[in-house]
């Protein structure tokens, strides 16, 4: 029992500092919020990143406190870097649309903008029907690229994919979730992949979401 529980706690430490190699992933990078605290970019790049996907804002009216001082810290460091909205399919586009731009500047040296989608339309207080999440989206998403001048990458998370089969619907580039085996949830490719989504490293005291390039 001893060996097998050795061998567990082994394996379980083993997955939380694993990064696949370079040789197979070479552009490779981290994704990072406040809940982070202060985070050591030079690092980031030391151990193998070249950008840095930031949190920016999160539905109507949530943002992210380090997002400016995380944008300079990561541009320093001389990684590239994008931001990331959390979309919330119970509110509406245009607030949604307005947090965003508050929040990021429009730059040709940004990363094109990621959208994440997790929690669905189940949570609401009131019921929005799937036609209204993809409508709101649809509008959210050409708000966003017309002030960032990029097309959008759709975060896309089991749950939401299960309820709105989104990576069939919308023609964009799909960043997909699943530490250390390859995800295969979507209907098409990925783009970014997250690796590991608790990688124990030197850049910060909380576990940073690790992130690959498809070469």
């Amino acid at each position: 029992m001893l060996v097998i529980a050795g061998l567990l706690a082994w394996g379980w430490w083993e997955i939380q500092l694993w990064r696949p190699s370079e040789d197979l992933y070479p552009d490779q990078g981290a994704l990072v919020s406040q809940h982070h605290g202060t985070v050591n970019f030079r690092t980031i790049a030391a151990i193998g990143g070249s950008f840095a996907y930031l949190e920016a804002s999160s539905g109507a009216a949530a943002h992210d406190e380090r997002f400016g001082r995380n944008l300079a810290r990561a541009r320093e460091a001389g990684l590239k870097a994008g931001a990331v909205h959390r979309y919330d399919p119970c509110e509406k586009a245009g607030p949604q649309s307005a947090n965003f731009v508050t929040m990021v500047p429009r730059s040709n040296e940004m990363l094109p903008p990621v959208i994440a989608l997790g929690p669905t339309a189940q949570q609401c207080e009131e019921r929005v029907s799937e036609a209204a999440v993809e409508s709101e989206l649809m509008t959210f998403i050409n708000q966003v690229e017309m002030h960032t001048g990029k097309p959008v990458i759709l975060k896309v998370e089991p749950q939401f994919e299960a309820s709105y089969s989104i990576s069939g619907m919308l023609e964009r580039q799909l960043w997909l979730n699943r530490t250390r085996f390859e995800p295969t949830y979507a209907q098409r490719p990925w783009l970014l992949w997250s690796v590991n989504e608790a990688l124990v490293n030197e850049a910060s005291e909380e576990p940073l979401e690790w992130v690959v390039v498809r070469p």
